[in-house]
C-alpha cells in the first residue's frame, strides 16, 4: 500500500469524479469539479483528520484529499474524501525547474541558480501553492503577492541547515520564497521557523504531519525512529 505524504497528488477514477460530482454542495463546486475530471487534473492529499470516522482513517482505506481552485472561483478550496480503490495513481507536484517559464524573465537567472544549487547539494525540490497549481493547471492561481511555496525533501539535520541556509541567502527579483523542510516523506517544519529555532531565536518549533501539528523542542521530536545528526 502507497505510504501517504504531505502534497502528494492523487489521481481520481472516472467513477469518483462523477460521485464527487452529484454530491457537489453548489454551482461553482459542481463546476470546478466537473473542469478537473475532464482536463484529468489530480487533488492533493490533506490533513487525514483522526476525528472523521473510519471513512477519514488512510489506514482503513479512505483519504482525505481536496484542490485549490484557481482565481476564476476566488482560489476558492473544496475538501473531499476519497476511498483507495478510487484513486487511479499517486503523483507529485511539478519539481522547482519546471517553474522556471512561469516566473518573469527577470526573475528566471536567480531560480535557475537556486536549482542547481539545490541539485548540487542532494535535495528534490518541488513546487506546491498557488504557483504549483497554476504549474499543474495551466490556469490563473497566482496573485501579485503569492510567494512561491517550496517543499523540499531532507534526509538529516545537517542537510536542513544547508538549505534553509541557501533559500534564505536566495534573492529573486519579485518574487518571496517560502515552504517547507520535510524529513522522511511526512514530517514538515517551516524552513524559515528552522533557520530561527537552530540559531537559538526560540525554544520549541511547529511540525506538521498528515495527521495534525505539534510543537517540538528537540530533534528526536522533529523526527522519531529517524538517525538525525544534530
Amino acid at each position: 500500500m502507497t505510504r501517504l505524504h504531505r502534497h502528494q497528488l492523487v489521481h481520481p477514477s472516472p467513477a469518483a469524479w462523477e460521485r464527487l460530482r452529484a454530491g457537489a454542495r453548489d454551482a461553482v463546486e459542481r463546476e470546478c469539479m466537473t473542469l478537473w475530471a475532464g482536463r484529468g487534473l489530480p487533488l492533493v492529499v490533506t490533513q487525514q483528520r483522526c476525528d472523521a470516522g473510519p471513512a477519514a482513517d488512510s489506514t482503513a482505506g479512505g483519504i482525505a484529499t481536496g484542490l485549490s481552485a484557481p482565481l476564476r472561483w476566488e482560489s476558492r478550496r473544496l475538501g473531499v474524501m476519497l476511498a483507495r480503490s478510487e484513486v487511479l495513481f499517486f503523483d507529485e507536484f511539478p519539481v522547482a525547474r519546471a517553474l522556471t517559464k512561469l516566473l518573469p524573465a527577470a526573475a528566471r537567472p536567480a531560480w535557475d541558480r537556486l536549482c542547481r544549487s539545490a541539485a548540487a547539494d542532494g535535495v528534490q525540490s518541488r513546487v506546491y501553492g498557488s504557483y504549483g497549481w497554476q504549474a499543474l493547471t495551466g490556469m490563473a492561481h497566482v496573485r501579485a503577492d503569492s510567494d512561491v511555496d517550496l517543499w523540499v525533501g531532507v534526509q538529516d539535520a545537517a542537510q536542513a541547515d544547508t538549505i534553509a541556509a541557501l533559500l534564505a541567502r536566495t534573492e529573486i527579483p519579485g518574487l518571496r520564497l517560502d515552504g517547507e523542510l520535510i524529513f522522511d516523506g511526512d514530517t514538515a517544519v517551516s524552513w524559515r521557523e528552522w533557520l530561527a529555532w537552530r540559531a537559538g531565536g526560540s525554544r520549541s518549533i511547529l511540525v506538521k504531519t498528515l495527521s495534525g501539528c505539534r510543537l517540538a523542542s528537540d530533534l528526536g521530536e522533529i523526527v522519531r525512529d529517524m538517525k538525525v545528526a544534530a
